[in-house]
């Protein structure tokens, strides 16, 4: 049996980079300096989609899981000084970096609020190659300690493009473990994914192994929703520890064999990629080609023949977390005197 693929509609076919790197740790400028240096690498190497890892301005808060909050309160300001305003100077040579390679950016930034200096987000930006940014996602549920820097996400940004290299969506870290996150993206007729974590030393004392985790999601993901899953990590470099690390303990902890993973699962869960050795740095890529997904849902569509919304659903508010909400006073004339006052009885 033979069919012919001449005629009907094509497909985007792009290729994807991951790219595996320590920031420069709490220098706003300098991390975004090797961000813009590695966009335009990939871009070389002809990635039209380049993701980074969580957090990558300017660094994860390791201090978090190393000392009781009150000692790192230090940290905690720093951090907020290095954090990026959008828009600032800083997203915006973030935003030329992707106009100059021609390539849509994903990358994780300690995001400052506005209207207040106390609060951190998780996001994630979605930059497109016309230099825009296109989707400001934070973090939903900051993981575990993570809740002492950064605040609530909402369901504003919970959302898939459409974009030249197919719909795209992306979440962060432990969100890629939220079934119903990821629901909702897929629903949106999600395409391309992107999760993206930071590293984790291997002497942490939780006994957690995030590399095989993140792998274990990253396959998840793209079986489940028949996607691209560009699935992207940090490393751990010795600014870090020197950092963080002021005792024999902490730098045992830091100083263990890093865990991360950074790799392209095709839809369906398979690696299509090499992956970069944890604790190094390096970029990974993948053709990918939308058209595969069409086989691949053939067997399973969650959000088309393989489900039943009239028995399963799943609702999504996109109410904005806002502080202030302003009402519109409504326009009131005076009342006469005779129906403030009661009648006198003189």
């Amino acid at each position: 049996m033979t069919w012919e693929n001449a005629v009907g509609d094509t497909f985007p076919r792009f290729k994807a980079a991951a790219v595996q790197a320590a920031p420069v740790f709490l220098d706003r400028e300098a991390s975004v300096d090797k961000a813009c240096a590695l966009v335009a690498e990939a871009a070389r190497a002809g990635a039209r989609l380049v993701a980074f890892p969580e957090a990558f301005v300017p660094g994860y808060p390791y201090w978090i899981r190393l000392d009781n909050p009150f000692r790192t309160t230090g940290f905690f300001v720093e951090l907020v000084k290095n954090a990026i305003e959008i828009p600032s100077a800083a997203s915006a040579r973030l935003c030329e970096a992707a106009r100059k390679a021609q390539a849509y950016v994903v990358i994780g930034v300690n995001e400052r609020a506005a209207n207040t200096l106390g609060t951190l987000y998780n996001t994630n930006l979605v930059i497109g190659p016309e230099g825009d940014i296109l989707l400001r996602h934070r973090k939903l549920m900051p993981t575990y300690a993570e809740k002492m820097v950064w605040g609530f996400g909402d369901g504003s940004t919970l959302r898939v493009l459409d974009t030249a290299i197919g719909r795209l969506g992306t979440l962060i870290c432990g969100e890629n473990a939220n079934p119903l996150a990821r629901y909702a993206l897929l629903a949106q007729g999600e395409q391309v994914h992107v999760s993206n974590y930071p590293a984790l030393p291997g002497g942490d004392p939780g006994g957690y192994d995030l590399a095989r985790e993140i792998e274990l999601r990253g396959a998840t993901h793209a079986f489940e929703g028949k996607v691209y899953n560009i699935v992207v990590s940090a490393a751990i470099d010795g600014r870090v520890i020197a950092r963080v690390a002021d005792t024999a303990e902490k730098r045992r902890i830091m100083s263990g064999a890093c865990m991360s993973f950074t790799g392209i699962f095709a839809p369906g869960g398979r690696l299509c990629s090499t992956t970069v050795t944890p604790g190094e740095e390096g970029i990974v890529y993948a053709d990918c080609d939308i058209e595969a997904i069409i086989a691949a849902k053939l067997r399973h569509d969650v959000v088309g023949h393989y489900n039943r919304s009239d028995v399963l659903s799943l609702n999504l508010n996109r109410a904005p977390l806002e502080p202030l909400h302003e009402c519109a006073a409504e326009a009131r004339s005076p009342l006469p005197q005779s129906e403030v006052l009661p009648p006198s009885d003189a």
